[in-house]
């Protein structure tokens, strides 16, 4: 690492002000301190001083190369000629005739050419009072207002204001192709009781890109750092801040907006389209899609398929596209690899007025160590923990945010605000909670340090993420705050009121991997795995589950949903179809990552398009409309989703029937709403008359059957519907004589 100088850098003084001496010049150390760049407190020496108190009124400026300065009035008049008192570039001089401070610029020789610029140093701060006072409590919910590159008109004069928190930071500067990178021009303002530093810089506008030079705690200069609270930046593997003008969208999803407490409702129907957006669909066979080409194709193929929502893998700016955005760096940037934050802000726009939701990937449970990044950003341990115990996860090789620090609680409170506020997303799934609620996460003995009270609980990323849920939905009442929790933990998605940790809905984890391992058995041993299937009815209404069938189950080895199918190619696509009636109508909202509603074959790779040409084929067309056909069906039955997460929804009709592979059970809607009856039949026979209780007689009418010729299967059914009689079964007062397919899930309602 770089080392400044062996000097030790000057610290701000605590009245912000440089002393005078018996006339207008500044003393040799401070000029010295400013020409090496390592004076903590620029503004006490560069720009106007005096001017008061019988002091002389003078200018000091710091130009590296220029050969002479002149001061001008308002009206462009030369005032003063500085001089110039160092070689480097340090001028000051004393403005004659005049008592009180005004408005000046510079107009500045350079060797090749001449420039009149404005003085950065003769501008106010541009936080007022009460963000300040939020910054040192650790509330400011709008942090995003305060920190970061902002366009600003301060006293008639256009340019852009940087702020950014490193209260143990010796010296931070503003650098860009704009001051040739040198951390010497642009050193900024300590505002001492909240550790931010912030600088007006006129004349700079948007698509600047920028970082921070920062001079650490111990006087070591430090990797250039991006902004932590930057709204756009350069495509990686380039690293630099951009600034951006004013996002301005014509919105028009009032009416979504309005609604949207009852679509995302734990009594409305939601099906999630899970889509890693640079790998959905690529342009010219390589071309990432951007914000517009993905409003154009994929809204509506959502729309079409009858999912209710679309969530997208982090977008937050990250640097390797390896993690699928799992490692970000840029929190309040919408990433460059689909274009510009106002570009993200017309796909939401599209997709509320198609009637689609947008959930978000968001990762507060760590971040990487890029150089550039949030690590050691004011040489200190400043957003994580300095103990490797506590700020290491190994498993990923990143480090863990101090959610006990009340300044990185309120960062990260507030980025999840941001996308709910100013891009109208709604709602975030917040991922690896579990890592954030255990202190011995993939630890062992020895290698975590407990809590103040001896345990594993992470006590502080507890209150962190109960005062996260009270806040977003205060905020917004209709969003949906989703946790991938793959524990025990009690009450997720519970109330904290209640002492829960305050999420709407929970990922089913259990579920999946169990469902999961029982559909990879060959058909002759499933006899042995049913509870398997029946397992996670025990605790399907502890939390509001979401079913996920997500990317982490078609990568690293683990194929595709289709490849961990046994049995030849037939039984393959049979048994992914019977997989997926049982899933849109087990208890629970459903989840389904891209390519599964197609039977995508190979394993999904982040570097290359989803296998669309798969769709020429029968069989791959066959699963996709019955994912279309089961999301219709779920949306238009209030029985599969009114009670997805209450008890009174769901009733076994018979799940003891190991031997067969066979279970059904009934879905329960609202009072007055018709009933369904859900048989699933797992192995590769044909079950005749096989009869199944139900409540009550009537006319029982096949709505989908997984095994019908139009998904690709052999068409064993039972023509459309069923009469039941009087014959009383599994303990119910009526029942049917059934066809059971083979490999099939059969979905009848009550006519």
């Amino acid at each position: 690492m770089e080392q400044v100088t062996q000097r030790t850098p000057v610290r701000p003084d605590p009245q912000s002000t440089e002393r005078y001496r018996n006339d207008w010049r500044p003393s040799r150390g401070a000029i010295q301190a400013i020409v090496e760049g390592r004076h903590g407190d620029p503004f006490g020496v560069l720009g106007m001083h005096g001017g008061e108190d019988g002091l002389p009124l003078s200018v000091r400026a710091f130009l590296p190369t220029a050969r002479a300065v002149e001061v001008l009035d308002e009206q462009g008049a030369a005032v003063a000629n500085l001089d110039q008192l160092h070689e480097a570039g340090f001028f000051a001089g004393e403005i004659p005739g005049r008592q009180e401070r005004f408005a000046y610029r510079l107009k500045i020789y350079w060797p090749a050419a001449e420039e009149i610029r404005e003085d950065p140093y003769r501008f106010p701060t541009a936080l007022g009072p009460l963000d300040i006072h939020l910054l040192c409590e650790g509330r400011h919910l709008r942090l995003y207002e305060a920190l970061g590159a902002h366009r600003k008109t301060v006293e008639g004069v256009e340019g852009i204001s940087f702020a950014v928190w490193a209260p143990n930071a010796r010296r931070v500067s503003v650098v860009g192709a704009f001051n040739h990178w040198d951390g010497r021009c642009h050193p900024m303002r300590l505002h001492l009781g909240c550790g931010v530093w912030d600088i007006f810089i006129p004349g700079l506008g948007p698509e600047t890109l920028y970082k921070y030079e920062i001079i650490g705690a111990h006087g070591e200069r430090l990797p250039l750092k991006a902004d932590p609270v930057a709204f756009a930046s350069e495509h990686p593997p380039h690293t630099a801040s951009k600034v951006v003008g004013d996002v301005r969208v014509e919105w028009h999803d009032e009416d979504w907006l309005q609604r949207r407490v009852l679509a995302q409702a734990l009594d409305a129907p939601i099906s999630i389209y899970e889509c890693h957006l640079g790998s959905w669909a690529r342009a010219d066979g390589w071309r990432m899609l951007n914000w517009d080409e993905l409003a154009d194709r994929l809204i509506p193929y959502v729309a079409d398929m009858g999912f209710t929502h679309i969530e997208c893998l982090p977008i937050s700016e990250f640097p390797f596209d390896g993690s699928w955005g799992y490692q970000p760096i840029g929190l309040f940037a919408p990433t460059s690899r689909f274009g510009s934050p106002e570009a993200f802000g017309r796909f939401m726009n599209r997709a509320h007025e198609a009637g689609i939701g947008v959930l978000i990937d968001w990762v507060p449970g760590h971040f990487p160590t890029d150089a550039h990044g949030l690590g050691r950003f004011d040489g200190t341990a400043l957003y994580e923990h300095d103990d490797p115990r506590q700020g290491f996860h190994r498993d990923w090789n990143t480090l863990i945010y101090n959610y006990g620090r009340r300044e990185v609680a309120n960062f990260l409170t507030a980025n999840a605000l941001y996308w709910l506020d100013r891009f109208h997303v709604d709602g975030l799934r917040v991922d690896a909670v579990a890592s954030m609620l255990y202190l011995d996460y993939s630890r062992n003995p020895g290698e975590w340090v407990p809590n103040v009270f001896g345990g594993n609980e992470n006590l502080e990323a507890v209150a962190f993420l109960k005062r996260l849920n009270e806040v977003a939905y205060e905020r917004h009442p209709g969003i949906a705050m989703i946790a991938e929790e793959s524990t025990a933990w009690p009450g997720v998605s519970r109330p904290v009121y209640t002492g829960g940790l305050g999420f709407g809905y929970k990922w089913n984890m259990g579920w999946m991997h169990d469902t999961l391992a029982y559909m990879s058995q060959d058909p002759i041993h499933r006899r042995y795995h049913q509870n398997q299937l029946t397992f996670g009815l025990l605790y399907a209404f502890s939390e509001n589950f979401i079913l996920p069938l997500s990317h982490d189950e078609v990568v690293h080895g683990k194929g595709s949903l289709l490849g961990k199918m046994p049995g030849d190619r037939w039984q393959k696509f049979a048994n992914l179809r019977a997989y997926f009636g049982f899933m849109w109508t087990h208890p629970g909202k459903k989840l389904l990552f891209m390519g599964g509603e197609f039977a995508q074959e190979r394993e999904w790779s982040h570097d290359h398009s989803l296998d669309w040409h798969l769709l020429d084929n029968p069989e791959h067309r066959g699963v996709q409309r019955l994912v279309r056909d089961l999301n219709r069906l779920y949306r238009q039955v209030p029985a599969l989703h009114q009670r997805d997460c209450d008890p009174h929804g769901f009733q076994w009709v018979d799940a003891s029937d190991a031997e067969n592979s066979i279970i059904a059970y009934l879905r329960l809607g609202a009072e007055g709403t018709k009933p369904c009856l859900v048989v699933c039949n797992f192995t590769p026979v044909v079950r005749q008359d096989y009869r199944i209780g139900v409540p009550c007689g009537g006319l029982w009418r096949e709505r989908i059957n997984t095994d019908a010729r139009e998904y690709g299967g052999s068409g064993v059914g039972n023509a459309g519907a069923v009469m039941a009689d009087d014959a009383s079964w599994h303990g119910r007062p009526c029942s049917l004589c059934l066809t059971l397919p083979p490999l099939a899930t059969v979905i009848f309602e009550l006519e």
